[in-house]
Protein backbone atom coordinates (compact mmCIF):
# COMPACT_ATOMS: atom_id res chain seq x y z
CA UNK A 1 0.00 0.00 0.00
CA UNK A 2 1.44 3.31 -1.01
CA UNK A 3 2.40 5.83 1.74
CA UNK A 4 1.78 9.06 2.62
CA UNK A 5 4.84 10.51 1.62
CA UNK A 6 4.49 8.33 -1.94
CA UNK A 7 1.27 9.38 -2.91
CA UNK A 8 2.64 12.60 -1.69
CA UNK A 9 5.16 13.04 -4.04
CA UNK A 10 3.74 11.21 -6.81
CA UNK A 11 1.32 14.21 -6.94
CA UNK A 12 4.28 16.58 -6.83
CA UNK A 13 5.53 14.72 -9.80
CA UNK A 14 2.62 15.19 -11.74
CA UNK A 15 2.01 18.43 -10.70
CA UNK A 16 5.24 19.38 -12.22
CA UNK A 17 5.29 16.91 -15.36
CA UNK A 18 4.45 19.27 -18.88
CA UNK A 19 1.33 19.69 -20.00
CA UNK A 20 1.01 17.54 -23.48
CA UNK A 21 1.85 20.25 -26.21
CA UNK A 22 -1.24 20.64 -28.08
CA UNK A 23 -1.72 19.03 -32.27
CA UNK A 24 -3.43 21.77 -33.61
CA UNK A 25 -2.59 25.99 -32.52
CA UNK A 26 -4.61 28.28 -34.59
CA UNK A 27 -3.68 31.68 -33.47
CA UNK A 28 -5.21 35.13 -34.38
CA UNK A 29 -6.01 33.92 -37.74
CA UNK A 30 -7.70 36.00 -40.19
CA UNK A 31 -8.73 34.36 -43.34
CA UNK A 32 -10.05 36.51 -46.61
CA UNK A 33 -11.13 35.74 -49.94
CA UNK A 34 -12.36 37.13 -53.13
CA UNK A 35 -15.67 37.44 -54.65
CA UNK A 36 -16.43 39.25 -58.29
CA UNK A 37 -17.62 42.42 -56.04
CA UNK A 38 -16.17 42.24 -52.66
CA UNK A 39 -12.78 41.56 -50.66
CA UNK A 40 -14.28 39.22 -47.55
CA UNK A 41 -13.22 38.39 -44.24
CA UNK A 42 -14.33 35.18 -43.35
CA UNK A 43 -12.25 34.92 -39.96
CA UNK A 44 -11.11 37.58 -37.50
CA UNK A 45 -8.16 36.91 -35.05
CA UNK A 46 -9.43 33.17 -34.37
CA UNK A 47 -7.36 31.16 -31.95
CA UNK A 48 -7.63 27.55 -30.62
CA UNK A 49 -5.94 24.63 -29.56
CA UNK A 50 -6.79 20.96 -30.91
CA UNK A 51 -4.93 17.95 -28.47
CA UNK A 52 -4.97 14.77 -29.71
CA UNK A 53 -8.09 12.80 -29.79
CA UNK A 54 -9.73 15.38 -29.16
CA UNK A 55 -13.10 15.65 -30.97
CA UNK A 56 -13.41 19.34 -32.15
CA UNK A 57 -16.84 20.87 -33.38
CA UNK A 58 -17.40 24.13 -35.06
CA UNK A 59 -20.85 25.40 -34.84
CA UNK A 60 -22.68 28.39 -36.23
CA UNK A 61 -24.94 29.84 -38.82
CA UNK A 62 -24.34 29.70 -42.92
CA UNK A 63 -21.47 32.25 -43.78
CA UNK A 64 -19.83 32.44 -40.26
CA UNK A 65 -16.44 31.27 -41.65
CA UNK A 66 -16.55 27.09 -40.52
CA UNK A 67 -15.56 25.63 -43.64
CA UNK A 68 -13.25 28.69 -44.66
CA UNK A 69 -11.52 28.26 -41.30
CA UNK A 70 -11.47 24.22 -41.79
CA UNK A 71 -9.83 25.19 -45.63
CA UNK A 72 -7.13 27.12 -43.53
CA UNK A 73 -6.13 23.94 -41.19
CA UNK A 74 -6.34 21.94 -44.50
CA UNK A 75 -3.86 24.07 -45.70
CA UNK A 76 -5.85 24.76 -48.93
CA UNK A 77 -6.12 28.99 -47.56
CA UNK A 78 -3.02 30.71 -46.19
CA UNK A 79 -4.04 33.41 -43.48
CA UNK A 80 -3.66 36.82 -43.78
CA UNK A 81 -2.66 37.46 -40.30
CA UNK A 82 -1.92 34.70 -37.59
CA UNK A 83 -0.09 31.28 -37.63
CA UNK A 84 -1.56 27.73 -37.26
CA UNK A 85 0.74 25.33 -36.36
CA UNK A 86 0.84 21.40 -36.70
CA UNK A 87 2.81 19.39 -33.97
CA UNK A 88 4.68 23.16 -33.74
CA UNK A 89 5.18 23.27 -37.34
CA UNK A 90 3.67 25.78 -39.48
CA UNK A 91 1.24 24.95 -41.97
CA UNK A 92 1.94 26.19 -45.31
CA UNK A 93 0.47 23.64 -47.57
CA UNK A 94 -1.94 20.42 -47.71
CA UNK A 95 -0.20 17.56 -46.70
CA UNK A 96 -1.16 13.85 -45.98
CA UNK A 97 -1.17 14.82 -41.63
CA UNK A 98 -4.33 16.65 -42.60
CA UNK A 99 -7.09 14.87 -44.30
CA UNK A 100 -10.25 16.74 -45.17
CA UNK A 101 -13.88 14.59 -46.07
CA UNK A 102 -16.25 17.59 -48.04
CA UNK A 103 -19.35 18.20 -48.08
CA UNK A 104 -20.06 17.19 -51.98
CA UNK A 105 -19.98 13.21 -52.00
CA UNK A 106 -19.46 13.06 -55.63
CA UNK A 107 -15.87 13.90 -55.84
CA UNK A 108 -14.54 10.54 -56.79
CA UNK A 109 -13.24 9.57 -60.35
CA UNK A 110 -15.99 7.43 -62.06
CA UNK A 111 -14.17 5.43 -63.65
CA UNK A 112 -12.08 3.56 -60.88
CA UNK A 113 -13.75 1.32 -58.98
CA UNK A 114 -14.53 1.68 -54.91
CA UNK A 115 -11.22 -0.41 -54.23
CA UNK A 116 -9.04 1.93 -56.17
CA UNK A 117 -10.40 5.41 -55.49
CA UNK A 118 -9.12 4.35 -52.25
CA UNK A 119 -5.70 3.01 -53.87
CA UNK A 120 -5.11 5.98 -55.98
CA UNK A 121 -3.76 8.79 -52.97
CA UNK A 122 -1.66 5.84 -51.92
CA UNK A 123 -0.01 4.77 -55.21
CA UNK A 124 0.49 8.67 -56.22
CA UNK A 125 2.60 9.23 -53.27
CA UNK A 126 4.72 6.40 -53.90
CA UNK A 127 5.02 5.55 -50.39
CA UNK A 128 3.28 2.18 -51.16
CA UNK A 129 3.53 -0.70 -53.70
CA UNK A 130 0.36 -1.95 -55.82
CA UNK A 131 0.11 -5.13 -53.25
CA UNK A 132 0.32 -3.06 -49.87
CA UNK A 133 -1.54 -0.31 -51.23
CA UNK A 134 -4.37 -2.76 -52.36
CA UNK A 135 -4.34 -4.34 -48.81
CA UNK A 136 -4.84 -1.32 -46.85
CA UNK A 137 -7.31 -0.12 -49.38
CA UNK A 138 -9.16 -3.26 -48.29
CA UNK A 139 -8.68 -2.94 -44.55
CA UNK A 140 -10.25 0.60 -44.85
CA UNK A 141 -12.96 -0.14 -46.85
CA UNK A 142 -13.84 -2.55 -44.13
CA UNK A 143 -13.79 -0.06 -41.07
CA UNK A 144 -16.62 1.66 -42.97
CA UNK A 145 -18.59 -1.31 -44.10
CA UNK A 146 -18.44 -1.27 -47.62
CA UNK A 147 -16.66 -5.05 -48.21
CA UNK A 148 -18.82 -6.05 -50.42
CA UNK A 149 -18.79 -3.24 -52.72
CA UNK A 150 -14.84 -3.10 -53.28
CA UNK A 151 -15.81 -3.72 -57.52
CA UNK A 152 -18.31 -1.35 -57.82
CA UNK A 153 -18.35 1.97 -59.52
CA UNK A 154 -19.30 5.55 -57.56
CA UNK A 155 -22.63 5.49 -60.21
CA UNK A 156 -24.04 2.40 -58.55
CA UNK A 157 -23.46 3.59 -54.41
CA UNK A 158 -26.11 5.43 -52.71
CA UNK A 159 -24.81 9.20 -51.96
CA UNK A 160 -23.59 8.18 -47.84
CA UNK A 161 -21.95 5.06 -49.74
CA UNK A 162 -19.71 7.62 -51.47
CA UNK A 163 -18.97 9.63 -48.21
CA UNK A 164 -18.06 6.54 -46.74
CA UNK A 165 -15.58 5.93 -49.49
CA UNK A 166 -14.20 9.41 -49.23
CA UNK A 167 -13.53 8.94 -45.52
CA UNK A 168 -12.34 5.34 -46.00
CA UNK A 169 -9.82 7.07 -48.72
CA UNK A 170 -8.68 9.77 -46.01
CA UNK A 171 -8.16 7.06 -43.18
CA UNK A 172 -6.00 5.00 -45.48
CA UNK A 173 -3.66 7.98 -45.48
CA UNK A 174 -3.06 7.54 -41.65
CA UNK A 175 -3.73 11.29 -41.12
CA UNK A 176 -2.78 13.03 -37.70
CA UNK A 177 -6.00 15.29 -38.21
CA UNK A 178 -9.37 14.43 -39.85
CA UNK A 179 -11.20 17.37 -41.09
CA UNK A 180 -14.87 17.33 -41.92
CA UNK A 181 -16.67 19.71 -43.68
CA UNK A 182 -20.60 18.93 -43.22
CA UNK A 183 -20.58 15.64 -44.24
CA UNK A 184 -23.98 14.56 -44.07
CA UNK A 185 -25.31 17.99 -45.74
CA UNK A 186 -25.78 16.81 -49.25
CA UNK A 187 -27.46 13.44 -47.86
CA UNK A 188 -31.00 12.48 -47.77
CA UNK A 189 -32.21 11.93 -43.91
CA UNK A 190 -31.76 8.00 -44.30
CA UNK A 191 -27.92 8.03 -45.55
CA UNK A 192 -26.90 10.89 -42.79
CA UNK A 193 -26.88 8.44 -40.03
CA UNK A 194 -24.51 5.63 -41.39
CA UNK A 195 -21.99 8.53 -42.15
CA UNK A 196 -22.58 9.84 -38.83
CA UNK A 197 -22.51 6.15 -37.66
CA UNK A 198 -18.87 6.26 -39.04
CA UNK A 199 -17.72 9.00 -37.62
CA UNK A 200 -18.49 8.48 -33.94
CA UNK A 201 -16.64 5.01 -34.49
CA UNK A 202 -13.55 6.79 -35.66
CA UNK A 203 -14.23 9.05 -32.57
CA UNK A 204 -14.65 6.10 -29.90
CA UNK A 205 -11.03 4.64 -31.26
CA UNK A 206 -9.14 8.29 -30.29
CA UNK A 207 -9.22 9.65 -34.01
CA UNK A 208 -8.39 13.72 -33.74
CA UNK A 209 -10.96 15.56 -35.55
CA UNK A 210 -12.61 18.57 -36.58
CA UNK A 211 -16.00 18.66 -37.49
CA UNK A 212 -18.10 21.41 -39.36
CA UNK A 213 -21.27 20.40 -38.79
CA UNK A 214 -25.33 21.14 -38.24
CA UNK A 215 -25.84 17.77 -36.63
CA UNK A 216 -26.15 19.05 -33.19
CA UNK A 217 -27.02 15.49 -31.60
CA UNK A 218 -23.60 14.51 -33.13
CA UNK A 219 -21.96 17.58 -31.77
CA UNK A 220 -23.74 17.19 -27.99
CA UNK A 221 -22.98 13.38 -27.71
CA UNK A 222 -19.48 13.15 -29.44
CA UNK A 223 -17.67 16.29 -29.13
CA UNK A 224 -15.06 17.29 -26.50
CA UNK A 225 -15.43 20.60 -27.11
CA UNK A 226 -17.86 23.71 -29.20
CA UNK A 227 -16.36 26.14 -30.93
CA UNK A 228 -19.19 28.90 -32.09
CA UNK A 229 -18.28 31.02 -34.79
CA UNK A 230 -20.36 33.79 -35.74
CA UNK A 231 -19.62 37.26 -38.63
CA UNK A 232 -16.15 35.79 -38.94
CA UNK A 233 -15.76 35.70 -35.06
CA UNK A 234 -15.15 33.31 -32.37
CA UNK A 235 -17.57 33.96 -30.23
CA UNK A 236 -17.89 31.11 -27.42
CA UNK A 237 -16.13 27.92 -26.56
CA UNK A 238 -17.07 25.51 -24.10
CA UNK A 239 -17.44 21.75 -23.38
CA UNK A 240 -20.38 20.70 -25.01
CA UNK A 241 -22.39 20.16 -21.97
CA UNK A 242 -21.77 23.56 -21.43
CA UNK A 243 -22.78 25.16 -24.25
CA UNK A 244 -26.00 23.22 -24.82
CA UNK A 245 -26.78 23.77 -21.45
CA UNK A 246 -26.10 26.89 -20.60
CA UNK A 247 -24.72 28.44 -23.07
CA UNK A 248 -23.08 32.02 -21.93
CA UNK A 249 -23.75 34.50 -25.12
CA UNK A 250 -27.11 35.53 -26.07
CA UNK A 251 -26.29 34.88 -30.05
CA UNK A 252 -25.27 31.40 -29.14
CA UNK A 253 -28.71 30.88 -27.43
CA UNK A 254 -30.68 32.32 -30.15
CA UNK A 255 -28.67 29.77 -32.40
CA UNK A 256 -29.70 26.82 -30.48
CA UNK A 257 -33.29 27.94 -30.36
CA UNK A 258 -33.73 27.80 -34.07
CA UNK A 259 -31.56 24.44 -34.16
CA UNK A 260 -34.19 23.18 -31.17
Amino acid sequence: MATEATLERTAQVQAAAPAAAPLLEVEKVTLQYKTKEHLVTATYRVSFEVFGADRFVLLGPSGCGKSTLLKGVAGFMSPVEGTMRLRGRVIDGPGPDRMMVFQEFDQLPPWKTVKQNVMFPLRVTGKYGRREAEERALAYLDKVNLTKFVDAHPHMLSGGMKQRVAIARALAMEPKLMLFDEPTSALDPEMINEVLDVMVALAKEGMTMIVVTHEMAFARDVSDEIVFLDKAVLVERAPPCEFFGAPRTERARRFLARMA
